[in-house]
């Protein structure tokens, strides 16, 4: 992957375009096809604004991994709509949201987009993996912060986080972090854990905001930086924040490997290029004829064509 790769962070955009598209656009037979016109909608924009040379669009294929869910028990726990033994647990997804995964999944791969997620990892795992191996600048779309993480403006990689649709969208680099949190990519990993995230069942450091934690990764670096200090006499921490600190003791020992993406998930081979014209042409016609695909499908073909 030498070109400019963009990542898709699929579930967190089919869900806003769910939720942004009214559930009145629907299939022929009065099936909601929102999300599957919507996430269309969305890589038609993000291919003509940004030309990629390669697309991936990353799944979730754990979206709970046991092995976080191990280290930190909360972990997205209030998301659980079913538990399952032996097997992913089911996350709680609007009830016309579910059946259409599986149609945006059969359309990506009749269009012959690349589609990947692995098991036991979610998408972020995903989308860092891809990310770790690229040799050239990388766009990862996400409207999730996590992945603030990985910008790193000496590799040209990048988040396009999605204000309104994917028609506006937040380029985030360094100086943008910086401003905003006071932290660079690889300080975003620590200052989410310190300061915790209810989103994902995240307990962070009692007492330690944003701001704290900013000033904490200011004064000593890094996570290691911070509790080093704690054992320092000498250190430049309240008494308040060492006791808190201390008592967050197991928690800091665990969060970075369940915060921290992995760059490491045994990746399929893959071909990544995007694609010009659709892979399965038959498929596809089927596909759009069985859901009213319409116009968000050919406005895409046309984008994929030029």
């Amino acid at each position: 992957m030498t070109g400019r790769l963009m990542l898709l962070d699929t579930a967190s955009l089919y869900f806003r375009a769910y939720f942004g598209v009214p559930d009145s656009v629907r299939a022929p037979d009065g099936t909601p096809v929102n999300a599957v016109r919507g996430l269309l909608d969305f890589i038609d924009r993000l291919v003509k604004d940004h030309r990629p040379d390669e697309l991936v669009a990353c799944m979730d294929a754990d979206w709970r991994p046991q092995w976080r869910v191990d280290l930190i028990p909360s972990y997205k726990a209030h998301r659980v709509a079913e538990e399952h033994e032996g097997a992913p647990d089911a996350e709680e997804v609007p009830d016309t949201l579910s059946p259409q995964v599986p149609v945006i999944e059969e359309v990506l791969d009749a269009l012959g987009i690349a589609r990947v997620g692995v098991a036991g990892y979610e998408a972020d795992d995903v989308i860092g993996t891809f990310t770790a191996r690229a040799d050239g600048p990388v766009d990862i779309v996400t409207g999730d912060r996590d992945l603030y993480q990985l910008v790193d403006d000496a590799r040209g990689v990048r988040v396009l986080y999605p204000l309104k649709g994917v028609g506006t969208l937040q380029l985030t680099d360094e100086a943008w972090l910086r401003e905003k949190y006071g932290v660079d990519g690889r300080g975003y990993a620590d200052l989410a854990l310190l300061r915790g995230d209810p989103s994902d069942g995240l307990p962070g450091v009692a007492g330690v905001g944003e701001k704290t934690a900013a000033k904490l990764l200011a004064e000593f670096g890094d996570l290691a930086g911070i509790v080093a200090a704690v054992d320092d006499p000498k250190a430049k921490l309240t008494p308040t924040q060492r006791k808190r600190l201390t008592e967050a003791a197991p928690y800091l020992a665990v969060a970075p490997k369940v915060v921290r993406v992995a760059g490491d998930v045994p990746l399929p081979e893959v071909d990544t290029a995007l694609p010009h014209a659709p892979r399965d042409p038959a498929a596809l016609d089927a596909l759009a004829a069985r859901w009213g695909l319409g116009g968000s499908l050919q406005r895409l073909l046309t984008t994929l064509e030029a």
